[in-house]
């Protein structure tokens, strides 16, 4: 049976990682992406030359119409490591208009990614407010080493869908379920594909910072399988 399809629009996309993941588990197309930073933009048109791309999410614009919007907000005022000032700091405070173009656009699903050490500043908040949207939210840790890597980076993933009338609504705490035996449903681990080299004239000095901090902030696109993978799921038994 051919699954679902399921467009995609990306905001905070950063090199794609978090994209890749998704179309490793069959969503897809992506349609649109969202990304501040001039390297970045030049790293995925790269590798979706198609795909049309806007540089600034607070720019009031008629973002293009998708099934799921994906993305991983700024962590630096959510993460232990940062000064802790919440979703009312200058980087984080970006959610709210993730949350602004999310109940715009109304997808089917939402994917929503950030640290798993600053969770309690950040994850009742946001599924509060995906619920006011009227979305049904479950929230799943995931780490790099869960999928195979060599390393931990914990990440919590929210996965938020459109609630059908009639059916129970979640509660609204800040629950968060442990992934299980995730490694044998992702995709093997490789070396992540050729995002390092882009032509874009930088010294080679700045250009590898550049591609370390990008490389640093971007999302583990195995683990972004996974949860693409339960999106598919879900919109495939819809379909039926």
């Amino acid at each position: 049976m051919t699954s679902a399809r399921v467009t995609i629009g990306s905001l905070f996309s950063g090199i794609g990682g978090l994209d890749l993941g998704l179309e490793w588990a069959g969503l897809g197309p992506i349609v649109w992406q969202c990304e501040v930073d001039s390297f970045c933009r030049r790293v995925l048109a790269k590798h979706w030359p198609n795909v049309t791309r806007f540089e600034d999410v607070t720019r009031p614009r008629d973002w293009p119409a998708v099934d799921l919007i994906c993305g991983g907000f700024p962590c630096q005022d959510v993460s232990s490591a940062g000064k802790q000032r919440g979703l009312g700091g200058e980087r984080s405070s970006l959610w709210w208009y993730y949350a602004a173009i999310v109940q715009k656009v109304r997808p089917r699903f939402v994917v929503v990614e950030n640290v798993a050490s600053g969770t309690r500043l950040w994850l009742p908040h946001v599924r509060h407010t995906l619920h006011l949207l009227g979305y049904r939210t479950r929230a799943f840790a995931l780490s790099a080493d869960d999928v195979g890597a060599p390393h931990l980076r914990r990440r919590v993933f929210v996965l938020g869908n459109t609630h059908r009338q009639g059916e129970p609504s979640p509660s609204l705490d800040g629950e968060v379920a442990r992934m299980p035996s995730v490694a044998s449903s992702a995709s093997a681990w490789t070396t992540p594909p050729e995002f390092r080299g882009v032509d874009d004239g930088l010294p080679g000095r700045l250009d590898r910072t550049r591609r370390l901090k990008a490389l640093g902030n971007a999302v583990v696109p195995q683990c972004a399988e996974v949860v693409g993978r339960i999106v598919r799921d879900m919109s495939d038994r819809r379909s039926r």
